[in-house]
């Protein structure tokens, strides 16, 4: 495949799976993405409003493409909604992926979602995920990521499903040896707006709780048992988390730059709506330097001379080493 190639970003958020692809020399030809706020950011920032429901969209309408993208709707399978999979109507919209991949055919995809896919229903879901990928006749790839291993100071894992066309082959990226400081993302405590500090009941709160050291700089973390726990590195972010989920040191709510930059964010990108908009839209992007780890690879594999013979039919009973190891996350 030649260094320039074309792309497509569906359910695309404010387009953190593009980024990285662009970077790497792509041309998007054509974007879906539903939430009118998410839209305005994404328009903010590459200059061309989404186009909203891509169920409305035949797949023959839409341009030739080298590579598919994909971070489709978690909320089906996340371990903090409901979990209903294909039973929620934004679990079938993987089957609008689907049929596009089978329309127009492109060299590789990129999918994402968070890790309890590989898991959800006992593995069945992902069993008819994976059924319905072969049966398109790709050769594909899954694992679960984590983008504390590649570059970012969050706790963020996300299984990546990378397909072939062709039988290609593909290795996953190394993980960093060395963490991200989260020092190095923070703004200084005198320049972040006083909104966004907790009240002095919360703050005292916290303090009454958590019974462990105190590092700083922390963030602290309340999960859903009220337990709180203060880490070198943020949980994972969370479109509909309580403004108080996240607090750093203790005192605080991430400012909007901040968010963006716990999941890769460049420092120039646009953020022309709320705090609120922002941080919903934060929880519900992609770690960037996990995926622009991830496409380099892609494109490795792509400008490749040697294709191999994969088997790509499902296998029965047997499972192989590595998604034993996305499996058990």
């Amino acid at each position: 495949m030649n260094k320039h190639f074309k792309f497509i970003d569906l359910f695309a958020g404010i387009g953190g799976i593009r980024i990285p692809f662009q970077e790497l020399g792509g041309e998007c030809v054509f974007t879906s993405e539903w939430d009118p706020h998410a839209q305005k950011t994404y328009e903010a920032n590459f200059n061309e409003t989404p186009f909203g429901d891509i169920t409305q969209v035949d797949a023959k309408d839409i341009p030739d493409h080298n590579i598919l993208l994909a971070g489709f709707p978690c909320q089906p399978f996340s371990i903090i909604g409901e979990k209903e999979g294909f039973s929620d109507t934004r679990g079938t919209l993987f089957f609008d992926i689907e049929r596009i991949i089978e329309e127009k055919r492109p060299d590789a995809f990129l999918l994402e979602n968070v890790k309890h896919l590989v898991g959800h229903n006992k593995g069945n879901t992902f069993e008819v995920i994976k059924e319905h990928l072969s049966k398109l006749g790709y050769t594909f790839y899954y694992k679960v990521l984590n983008a504390l291993d590649y570059g970012l100071p969050q706790k963020r894992e996300r299984v990546i499903i990378v397909g072939f066309r062709e039988q290609l082959p593909f290795k996953w990226p190394e993980p960093h040896k060395q963490r991200a400081l989260l020092s190095n993302i923070l703004e200084k405590e005198n320049e972040v707006c006083p909104s966004l500090f907790a009240s002095e009941k919360i703050q005292k709160d916290r303090l009454l709780k958590y019974k462990g050291e105190h590092l700083s700089p922390s963030i602290w973390h309340q999960n859903k048992s009220g337990n709180i726990s203060a880490l070198p590195y943020s949980c994972a972010l969370r479109a509909g988390a309580s403004y108080n989920y996240l607090l750093v040191d203790g005192k605080r709510r991430p400012s909007a730059r901040e968010l963006l930059r716990l999941q890769g964010f460049p420092e120039d990108f646009i953020i022309p709506v709320s705090y609120t908009q922002l941080r919903k839209q934060a929880g519900n992007s992609v770690p960037v330097s996990v995926i622009r780890a991830v496409a380099k690879e892609m494109l490795i594999s792509l400008n490749s001379k040697m294709p191999t013979k994969i088997e790509t039919k499902l296998p029965q009973k047997k499972i192989s080493l590595e998604q034993k190891v996305c499996v058990n996350g």
